[in-house]
């Protein structure tokens, strides 16, 4: 019996990447799909993909400059789109990949997706978990840069409490890192007891 798939999304500075480390720290397989679009920024495939759409400028060494692509497709959303469609089939791609060499016996996999429900991904999972925090903890984290900065960014996306409602669990990332720990643990336990791994 194959694993159950979770994915993991949240409000930005919820605490998703520090859950995604409690989820493994419980005995879970855990993937960050920033990573798998790191590594594909790396092929010569899209890395040439991207020089032909945008010019040499966004791959200065043959390596792709991020933050220029960032700056390409933050005010366009046509370029953006374009660039989801690029990424998206290739990340399902690493993602199936992954859980196929999955070790036998495992139960739980949890793939962390910051942009899951924008992207229409929700479908590819048996389960999706949400990390929320207050907002004055989640200003703290949103690099230093405080509440504009956050409600800038989150306009682009949906709220947490959108998130939320349309997750199957909530974990509020509100206390300390043991209280996370505590709260993934209990959840990994439900997860593998009710179906999953061998």
């Amino acid at each position: 019996m194959p694993p159950t798939l979770v994915g993991l999304t949240g409000g930005i500075a919820a605490g998703k990447s520090e859950a995604l480390k409690a989820f493994e720290r419980a005995g879970a397989a855990t993937l960050a799909s920033d990573a798998v679009v790191h590594d594909l920024l790396k092929t010569a495939e899209l890395r040439e993909r991207l020089v032909e759409r945008w010019g040499e400028d966004v791959a200065t060494d043959g390596e792709v400059d991020r933050a220029r692509v960032a700056e390409i497709v933050f005010e366009r959303p046509d370029e953006l789109s374009w660039l989801e469609a690029e990424l998206h089939p290739r990340v399902a791609e690493r993602m199936a990949a992954w859980r196929a060499r999955l070790p036998a016996g495992t139960q739980v996999a949890v793939v962390e997706v910051p942009l899951l429900f924008e992207t229409g991904m929700e479908g590819a999972f048996d389960v999706v978990v949400c990390v929320i925090a207050p907002d004055g903890d989640r200003e703290g984290r949103a690099d230093g840069t405080g509440l504009a900065a956050l409600e800038g960014r989150e306009s682009r996306q949906l709220t947490q409490d959108d998130k939320a409602a349309r997750a199957s669990h909530v974990i509020s990332n509100d206390g300390t890192l043991a209280d996370l720990d505590e709260k993934v643990a209990d959840l990994v336990g439900e997860l593998a007891s009710s179906g999953g791994g061998d």
